[in-house]
């Protein structure tokens, strides 16, 4: 491999990766995959290839602290691996794109200096994905680097779905509802023509459910509405968020409890969601297998949130006619695609618990009136796509 584009997505203490080559059909294909994890505190790079082969796992030296020593790390790695092949671009997941950034952006200085300015809205990514694009920019000056935004794909949606009921003079500040998880929803997007035509011109809710989780309402493929706002904390339960809140429990927090703004921040991002109701795992798979009272009603509250969710994007689109499942629960817990569909049968879903149980694609019978899928995200394609073809790489057509 002579050629290649990086696909990096940074967390606080993760650097995820992948690395994407380029053949002559001028479609990228995965060469590998994998992962910087523990940095700050037990380091360990791990890779596997197109196929599944593991490529490395090893412990890295303690004095990967940061996103700077993960990128040196990895370019150590990448050398040992793919020799003198040429990195052509570099493609990041940025969070937080705001009203402006309405698609994938080739990074400059003014670029850089915007995004954080965003940085408060999204604290849990945004630092973390910027803190990289610097890393690369420190170590491969002459690389051109793409940033891609999970709040692009949104930008579609009407201003009567994008409005925050508050004062004029906040929302001229750009308070309003974004939306989120759009690399992943933007995916589903085109797969559907090609896994599930009969509703890829139709109306689709897609679930997106992992550890940060969100719905978003399609029509024609296009973004109309989502569960998650101005910031990645409303919506759906997740793993440590507690997605919609009553704002009075908030200003309960600060005005009765007299907790600071930084302990309000820890509980809203770190402390609530299936963690906080079950008190025992953010982990979906452990509060499955628990037997725990209270990981029992972590798990009924996931669900019920989910469905109450569905009802409300089928409102907006005045009825369903698909349902998307992805993501890390929604692609592996048959357990709770089940549970959500039984919910939503008022919509017409009747499931095929043989196919569910199989991961589909298509998991609801053939007489069901909506159509229940499951279809694996990639979001790292996205962007080396969207990379691609902003640095003039691949062909517009791929």
């Amino acid at each position: 491999m002579h050629d290649y584009a990086l696909v990096i997505n940074a967390g606080s203490s993760s650097l995820k990766f992948c690395v994407f080559g380029r053949p002559e059909c001028e479609e990228w294909h995965l060469e590998s995959r994998g992962q910087i994890e523990g940095i700050g505190t037990q380091p360990r790079i791990s890779a596997r290839g197109a196929q599944g082969q593991s490529l490395v796992d090893q412990k890295l030296s303690a004095e990967v602290h940061n996103q700077r020593e993960a990128l040196d790390a990895l370019a150590t790695w990448l050398r040992s691996k793919y020799g003198r092949a040429r990195v052509l671009g570099v493609g990041h997941r940025v969070v937080h794109g705001g009203a402006r950034f309405t698609g994938p952006t080739v990074i400059t200085p003014p670029v850089m200096a915007e995004l954080h300015q965003l940085a408060p809205m999204a604290p849990l990514h945004q630092p973390h994905n910027l803190a990289a694009i610097e890393a690369v920019s420190q170590r491969m000056p002459d690389v051109p680097q793409v940033a891609c935004f999970d709040t692009s794909f949104h930008r579609t949606q009407s201003a009567l779905a994008e409005l925050i009921p508050l004062p004029r003079e906040i929302r001229d500040k750009g308070v309003q509802r974004y939306g989120f998880h759009g690399l992943s929803y933007e995916y589903i997007a085109t797969m559907l023509p090609r896994v599930a035509p009969e509703i890829a011109g139709g109306r689709v809710i897609v679930a997106h459910l992992g550890s940060g989780a969100s719905l978003c309402a399609l029509r024609n493929g296009k973004s109309v509405d989502s569960s998650l706002g101005f910031t990645a904390l409303d919506g759906l339960c997740m793993g440590t968020r507690p997605g919609a809140v009553d704002p009075g429990v908030i200003l309960y927090l600060f005005n009765d409890l007299g907790l600071s703004a930084k302990d309000v921040a820890a509980i809203l991002y770190k402390k609530s969601g299936l963690l906080g109701i079950s008190g025992i795992s953010s982990d979906m798979r452990e509060l499955l297998d628990s037997r725990e009272p209270d990981a029992r009603l972590a798990v009924d509250y996931f669900v019920y949130r989910a469905a109450k969710e569905i009802g409300a994007l089928a409102a907006v689109l005045g009825g369903i006619d698909g349902l998307v499942f992805t993501a890390g629960i929604g692609e592996n817990s048959p357990e709770i695609r089940r549970r959500i569909c039984e919910s939503s049968a008022w919509l017409g879903i009747e499931l095929d618990n043989g196919a569910n149980n199989g991961k589909g694609p298509q998991i609801s019978t053939t007489t069901s009136r909506a159509s229940a899928w499951v279809i694996p995200t990639n979001e790292e394609l996205i962007i080396a796509r969207h990379t691609g073809l902003l640095l003039g790489l691949i062909a517009a057509h791929a």
